[in-house]
């Protein structure tokens, strides 16, 4: 299954739930999982963004969708990049 980069920002709105239910990150994980989405590795980080998670989805669109129903909650936004492990990568480059 293809990995994922997304690279998250709380709004106000989204701090002021984490603040309250730190919790809450990992049940949005769970919701995350009924999209058909794995999170591999989850990151709370210092600068740009706050947030960087590693996933596993099924395809472009399925991360898409997750963008755009978590974006629609008006308490997080999000960047995602499609991610090629560097095994990969190599073998392709080498093919050409």
């Amino acid at each position: 299954m293809p990995y994922y980069i997304l690279l998250s920002n709380l709004t106000d709105e989204g701090w002021k739930t984490v603040r309250e239910r730190p919790e809450r990150i990992k049940e949005v994980n769970k919701e995350l999982e009924a999209f058909g989405v794995r999170v591999i590795k989850q990151y709370a980080v210092l600068g740009p963004y706050d947030f960087v998670n590693i996933v596993e989805a099924p395809n472009n669109e399925t991360v898409a969708k997750v963008s755009i129903e978590l974006g629609f909650r008006g308490t997080i936004k999000i960047m995602s990049m499609a991610a090629i492990p560097i095994d990969e990568f190599i073998a392709s480059v080498k093919k050409s």
